[in-house]
């Protein structure tokens, strides 16, 4: 009997195993603490800060602006020439970019003055069909200002503004202004102008084959490029105003007939809940409006290609453009749009699936491989095929560190040479990164310090993470895998397989507009798995995702 509770007492194991298992029972239970509090404590002060309805149609945008100045909206004009304008003077006229040029109408046609800011119109236009055309080119005859506002000045874009108010604010926006002596208001006439890069190639998105087109910085060019995209009676934009003190466009372009009414109510509320001086980015409406502000992964997508646009809007999808910026965001997002191409679909399904596959595995080991080598080489050598186990003991030989610091060694130097290399001038910068990584890897197994098989799980982790196309997908991995790497040197392989866990238990919760961030794989919707992991053939894929709930469930033939 004594033999027997003495083998039984044997099979128990030590004391170090249980407070092994009690750190990772207590681990996720801290952790989930932590992130509920934090949650909680930074949702509490965001809502006390009032995200208050600030953002407005672009109708109503002026004098929304003069209310929150302090500044009466709706001084009117008094009508009298030389009243309005030393009014005009007196609340802009400080500006040095302020042109204020005064003149005489022909033919007795009374006094004007065109107002603009050096630089935000054509210059050609603003003389020649302006100027000229005032100051000598009247018809003769007695000409009203009435006459001349809607008869004789050929613009397409000629509005009326009805406050001093309002007439200064379009001007600082880039209206070319005209006031004109009889006439009760001010004169609004949209010349666009100033200097803009060329469309060019998108270029945090390269691809082999697909349209050589991007955004730019222009929101009318960006707008453009999506109606140009094929014609459509379907696609409709809605244009908002935001920002407190420097106030910008936003566009909402959508399928008008497949969206969802209560996503596009959503996405609508979203926006107009927008508080802020400035939005300098559309990045800056992405980390506004996204479900948790939280979470490292990115619940909006961002992109510089209007085909990517356009594919999104036909699965009912929502993009919002931003003016004085190229990146579009896309809403809602799953994760796996975060590893798919427009060329996936530009090739043929089995090349298209190849490709995917393979941005699925790089994704996995850029954020795993430096957590099961240092639970292989830690803690679970005996997991490891035999000669390949010798072979990394002799490598291993004379490194001065525990695998933790030998892995965090060489992957904040290779973090350290990406950021660099993104920050150098573009002629240096690739050489500085493939050159500099050489030379640090050689230079750190010739010292002693790392040894070469970890170069090489190093090597394969960034390469992998190149491998992704989304640039802010690869960053949100780029940072797990730090934490992952600590999970795995306090617990080993189980600390590993808890950190894969409570990764996927987070993206399960995650959810981007009410849409699961890991549909169709939770919830399982077997009928949109033809463009998960695979890229079924073009014949197959004749409906649209169910998740979007759109009114067109089917793509029409």
């Amino acid at each position: 009997m004594i033999r027997l509770l003495a083998t039984i007492v044997s099979y128990i194991p030590g004391w170090a195993i249980f407070g092994q298992a009690g750190v990772a029972l207590l681990v996720p239970l801290v952790l989930g603490y932590l992130y509920k509090s934090l949650y909680l404590l930074v949702g509490s002060g965001r809502g006390q800060s009032g995200y208050g309805t600030k953002t407005v149609p672009r109708s109503q945008a002026q004098s929304a602006a003069g209310a929150k100045s302090g500044t009466p909206a709706s001084i009117p004009f008094s009508g009298n020439y030389t009243t309005d304008l030393l009014a005009v003077k007196n609340a802009i006229g400080a500006n040095s970019d302020l042109h204020i040029r005064e003149f005489t109408i022909a033919n007795g046609g009374g006094r004007g003055a065109l107002i603009y800011v050096d630089g935000m119109q054509n210059d050609r236009i603003l003389n020649m069909r302006i100027m000229q055309f005032l100051m000598y080119e009247i018809p003769a005859g007695p000409v009203s200002s009435a006459e001349i506002a809607n008869q004789l000045l050929p613009f397409s874009q000629l509005n009326e503004a009805d406050s001093v108010e309002s007439f200064n604010k379009s001007v600082l926006f880039g209206h070319t202004a005209l006031l004109i002596e009889g006439l009760p208001g001010g004169l609004l006439i949209e010349l666009p102008g100033g200097a803009n890069r060329t469309i060019g190639e998108p270029v945090s998105e390269a691809l082999l084959r697909g349209p050589r087109l991007g955004f730019s910085e222009v929101l009318s060019e960006n707008t453009s490029m999506l109606r140009r995209q094929g014609f459509s009676d379907q696609l409709e934009m809605k244009t908002y105003r935001a920002g407190n003190t420097i106030q910008r466009d936003i566009v909402l372009a959508y399928m008008k007939d497949i969206v969802n009414p209560e996503l596009l109510e959503e996405v609508t509320n979203r926006i107009r809940k927008i508080d802020i001086d400035f939005l300098a980015e559309s990045g800056y409406i992405e980390q506004l409006i996204e479900d948790n502000y939280l979470s490292p992964f990115q619940q909006v997508q961002d992109t510089e290609r209007p085909d990517r646009v356009i594919s999104a809007l036909l699965e009912g999808r929502i993009a919002i453009l931003l003016d004085g910026t190229p990146f579009a965001l896309i809403v809602p997002v799953t994760f796996s749009m975060l590893l798919q191409s427009p060329e996936d679909y530009y090739e043929r399904w089995l090349p298209g699936t190849l490709l995917r596959l393979l941005r699925f595995a790089s994704a996995f080991l850029a954020l795993m491989a430096p957590s099961l080598y240092i639970s292989f080489i830690s803690f679970h050598p005996g997991l490891i095929p035999t000669e390949l186990a010798i072979s990394i003991i002799k490598t291993r030989q004379g490194v001065p560190f525990p695998s933790l610091i030998e892995v965090l060694i060489l992957e904040v130097a290779i973090e350290i040479l990406r950021e660099a290399g993104i920050r150098l001038p573009k002629p240096i910068g690739p050489a500085m990164g493939i050159v500099g990584g050489l030379i640090i890897g050689d230079a750190a197994v010739q010292a002693g310090i790392v040894s070469p098989f970890l170069v090489i799980v190093v090597a394969v982790t960034a390469i992998s993470s190149f491998a992704i196309p989304m640039y802010s997908a690869g960053i949100t991995l780029r940072l797990l895998r730090f934490a992952g790497m600590l999970f795995a040197a306090v617990l080993g392989m189980y600390g590993t397989i808890l950190f894969f866990l409570l990764i996927c238990c987070h993206l399960t919760k995650l959810k981007s507009f009410g849409v699961p961030y890991l549909t169709p794989v939770s919830p399982f919707r077997l009928s949109d798995w033809k463009d998960l992991f695979l890229r079924a053939p073009m014949a197959l894929m004749k409906r649209r995702p169910v998740m979007m709930k759109t009114k067109q469930d089917k793509r029409k033939s």
